[in-house]
């Protein structure tokens, strides 16, 4: 009996550690992928400001009341704006930021065929 008990304390305590794993390698990710407003240029989890300290506990408690990444960035969106996710969404207010390179490059691409094809002809 004595076995069977300490059998199943081991196992319960080897499982409360991989959850506990878990859901710190969830907080990890999250706190990486957050800017730090006061520092500038500092995710939260490199950042040691009191902000940074405040936003650590909000994730916290965030991730124990099960909250997902997007529910928790959205409610970080939602409160300090786009900014404080350093991998934004693409969206209608920020499509062309991500794809006027891309355009411009072909653009750029079609008029410098255009000019050398005329060259030639010439």
């Amino acid at each position: 009996m004595k076995k069977i008990l300490s059998y199943l304390i081991i196992i319960f305590l080897f499982n409360s550690q991989a959850i506990s794993k878990i859901s710190n390698k969830d907080e990890i990710e999250i706190l990486k992928n957050i800017r730090c407003l006061v520092c500038q240029g500092q995710s939260i989890a490199d950042s040691n400001s009191d902000f940074a300290q405040t936003i650590k506990l909000v994730v916290k408690d965030k991730i124990g009341e099960g909250k997902t990444k997007k529910e928790i960035y959205g409610f970080l969106i939602s409160k300090y704006g786009e900014w404080i996710v350093f991998d934004t969404q693409i969206n209608r207010k920020n499509f062309l930021l991500w794809f006027l390179p891309y355009l411009s490059l072909f653009f750029g691409g079609l008029i410098i065929f255009a000019i050398l094809k005329k060259k030639r002809e010439n």
